[in-house]
């Protein structure tokens, strides 16, 4: 006999692609009870903007500061409260972290799984998103738990090209990423030379949109003037904004960063360049609903992320050894 769950609480307190991948669990939530269920998340205050515009998630409860005990933090507090008041069916939580224990455990639920409720067990799964999976693996179907991915609803497309003048195709170029402003090397990034000529060479068939976060003006000024057929978008859209915008693109070019998440959460072709990284642990995600294209030197290398041999490097060759043509040949022979 399938469990009566009607209202679910998910904690997933990371960064925006941690979060993206957590939104696996939502439509198998609806796919096995019900689009009815009401759904909350606890998120932290950036990344939470990601469901502004996603009425498949009821209500968020922002978390900042994660490791503030519960008498000392409001937000918390509220969180336990909001649960006496009316008692969730399912809380689940993906936060392995130790500050979560005693939230975990202060929530009221009728019943609890994930970390610090249940037994977590991996398997042999190795891309982010499968692990974040098999927490939820045993309160749905087989076949339900094997097609849920990452989905993600962002601004009207209509709307979006109504303010930002945006033409029916265009690929957006996404070339900075969250390490941007740390002190050591940008193992992630793609030098500004090879964006530049990408950017010029791509921009001769088909309008660019530029996409960057507030505060990232700084890193796209190497790659100015832009040419004529591009669209300046950077620092101008929020989160749900900039989630449309990547939905109603032809594709997207990015590196291992939030904005590649967005596209294969949204089904846009996402041609991801990667050096240090493993593309099949935090690349995109990769189902049978999207097309994820992995762009690599090939380099042996390669991956090599928080390993010694990334501590000994001094070149980021991975990332350099791209070239524009290896990219643009790439998107040429997709089918689009």
């Amino acid at each position: 006999m399938e469990k009566n769950i009607k209202k679910v609480l998910i904690i997933r307190c990371g960064a925006l692609g941690d979060l993206v991948y957590a939104t696996s669990i939502i439509d198998a939530l609806r796919l096995q009870y019900g689009d009815d269920i009401k759904i909350d998340f606890v998120c932290t205050p950036g990344p939470a903007n990601l469901f502004k515009k996603d009425d498949r998630v009821n209500r968020v409860f922002i978390l900042k500061h994660k490791k503030i005990p519960i008498f000392l933090s409001k937000q918390k507090k509220e969180i336990i409260n909001s649960s006496k008041q009316e008692q969730y069916d399912l809380l689940i939580n993906f936060e392995s972290g130790r500050q979560f224990q005693s939230l975990v455990k202060a929530i009221k639920s009728k019943e609890k799984i994930g970390y610090f409720a249940s037994k977590v067990d991996h398997g042999d799964a190795r891309h982010m998103v499968d692990i974040t999976k098999t927490v939820f693996k045993d309160i749905v179907s087989k076949e339900v738990f094997e097609q849920s991915a990452p989905r993600l609803i962002g601004e009207d497309i209509d709307i979006l090209k109504g303010k930002f003048n945006l033409p029916d195709k265009y690929i957006v170029i996404s070339p900075s990423n969250s390490h941007n402003k740390k002190s050591r090397l940008n193992y992630r990034a793609w030098i500004h030379t090879h964006w530049k000529e990408l950017i010029e060479e791509l921009s001769e068939d088909i309008t660019l949109v530029m996409v960057g976060g507030y505060g990232e003006e700084e890193f796209f000024k190497p790659l100015m003037p832009y040419p004529n057929n591009v669209i300046d978008l950077v620092a101008k859209t929020n989160i749900p904004e900039l989630v449309g915008v990547i939905d109603g693109a032809v594709a997207t070019v990015a590196t291992d960063t939030g904005t590649a998440h967005i596209s294969s959460a949204v089904n846009t072709p996402i041609f991801c360049l990667i050096g240090p990284t493993p593309a099949d642990v935090t690349g995109p995600y990769k189902h049978d609903n999207n097309k994820v294209f992995i762009v690599s030197a090939g380099l042996e290398c390669s991956p090599c992320y928080k390993t010694e041999v990334m501590k000994n490097c001094n070149d980021n060759i991975c990332m350099k050894q791209i070239t524009p043509k290896m990219v643009i040949d790439s998107i040429k022979s997709a089918d689009l």
